[in-house]
């Protein structure tokens, strides 16, 4: 049924109460006989009344300060979508009475987390958009912000031990049943090593890699031909230092015939892969940055696990004035498609310039 707009005094009018009963009814303030509330909603229903909450907001010159805790994309280009879609919901919600501010931490450096995190809490926030990195630091965070009453929506990373609004992001354990699923034909007629490469990230704060890893190992703990899985962490975003454990890794295993890269920067492993002629090792990663494509397009990069990164964060804003200005019910965990991106189709899914 379309909307239909309504002024308080015409329900009063046909449900034969007052106007200050309409109110109290609407708002849920004030106390109404059980009888008044029968009609009042009856008459709500009939005419499909939706309140006004963007005029109702906008009248009362109501702003919301929304802080955005997030790693810096100057230091990996992945960063860069959410960051991008941040702005643009930013951009299209302004006149809702939207507040941004942006407090951006180092990836590889968890004391640079807690550094920025502290320094958001000192200021007041009605809510918080937060890529939640590292574990330990996060669930500190956490903590203070439930104490405070302060909202939270995280994206990218979901770790459920305290309670949030929202998570967006990707079901990373069935992601990582995807890239195991991508290799799996392939595998068959070119068998070896699979590696599953964690990329200059720290494990043990990483809980979204892990659970990555798990999805990958568990789908071939299914298939009726075991695979040889190996797991290697490089550590470093040195590429010097990168090229050298390159060197030692591929040399301790001759046989490799795919690699898992459980983050954004498959094309590291690509561009070497390109050096040393192994171009032909099976490579699957995630996210279409503009680095990745440049290997996919040429056929190093064979599936790309496209992680909607813009969407991420545009949503995170978005579901934001969802809660706080149109009262709508915010669902718990919002999994975005599991997208493959291969060189047939990759310009349909990047949006770098």
């Amino acid at each position: 049924m379309e909307k239909v707009s309504v002024r308080i005094k015409d329900i009063a009018a046909k449900a034969g109460v007052s106007t200050g009963t309409v109110d109290r009814v609407i708002h849920n303030r004030g106390r109404v006989s059980a009888e008044a509330e029968k009609k009042v909603l009856a008459v709500l229903k009939d005419l499909n009344y939706q309140p006004n909450f963007i005029a109702r907001a906008l009248g009362a010159n109501k702003k919301y300060r929304i802080a955005v805790l997030m790693p810096d994309p100057k230091r990996d280009p992945y960063w860069l979508e959410p960051y991008n879609g941040i702005n643009q919901a930013e951009s299209d919600y302004t006149s809702h009475g939207i507040i941004i501010e942006k407090f951006i931490f180092n990836q590889f450096d968890p004391d640079s987390f807690v550094v920025e995190s502290n320094r958001l809490l000192e200021q007041a926030f009605d809510g918080i958009l937060v890529a939640p990195l590292f574990y330990k630091q996060y669930l500190d965070f956490a903590e203070k912000c439930n104490q405070r009453n302060i909202e939270q929506i995280l994206f990218n990373t979901n770790i459920s031990e305290y309670k949030h609004l929202s998570y967006i992001g990707q079901d990373s354990y069935k992601s990582g049943r995807l890239a195991a699923h991508l290799l799996t034909y392939p595998l068959k007629a070119n068998p070896g090593t699979v590696l599953i490469i964690h990329l200059a990230e720290n494990l043990h704060t990483s809980a979204h890699l892990m659970k990555k890893e798990q999805g990958f190992r568990d789908y071939f703990e299914n298939d009726e031909e075991k695979q040889s899985i190996m797991t290697v962490n490089v550590s470093t975003p040195l590429p010097q230092s990168m090229v050298e454990q390159f060197d030692a890794l591929f040399n301790a295993y001759n046989d490799i015939s795919a690699i898992f890269v459980s983050t954004s920067k498959a094309y590291e492993i690509a561009a070497y892969l390109e050096v040393v002629g192994m171009e032909h090792v099976l490579l699957v990663g995630y996210d279409a940055i503009k680095e990745n494509i440049k290997y996919l397009s040429n056929g190093v990069i064979d599936f790309i696990i496209n992680q909607n990164a813009y969407k991420q964060g545009y949503s995170g804003v978005e579901s934001f004035v969802n809660h706080f200005i149109l009262k709508k019910e915010i669902e718990t965990n919002v999994h975005l498609p599991l997208d493959v991106i291969t060189k047939e189709n990759f310009e349909y899914y990047t949006f770098f310039d």
